[in-house]
């Protein structure tokens, strides 16, 4: 971990984020207080469709109409 100024900072982006692209994380501070933390992007993986197939189960009662009195209850 690197801890540079404000002013190096933006002289020197570039650099710094090629380090962070490497992994490396970079503090940027003002008047030698951290301010900020640089490090990588790192992207979500793409969503797959059906995951959790058979990892979660619903019991079929799930799917009964609610009791009259929890319906009133939701109705204004």
């Amino acid at each position: 971990m690197s801890v540079v100024n404000v002013h190096h900072a933006k002289t020197h982006l570039s650099r710094l984020l090629t380090q962070a692209e490497a992994g490396e994380e970079v503090v940027i501070a003002r008047n030698g207080r951290p301010v900020a933390r640089l490090v990588g992007y790192a992207p979500r993986g793409k969503r797959q469709f059906g995951a959790f197939k058979g990892r979660i189960a619903v019991d079929d009662s799930f799917f009964d109409p609610l009791p009259e009195a929890e319906l009133s209850s939701w109705e204004t």
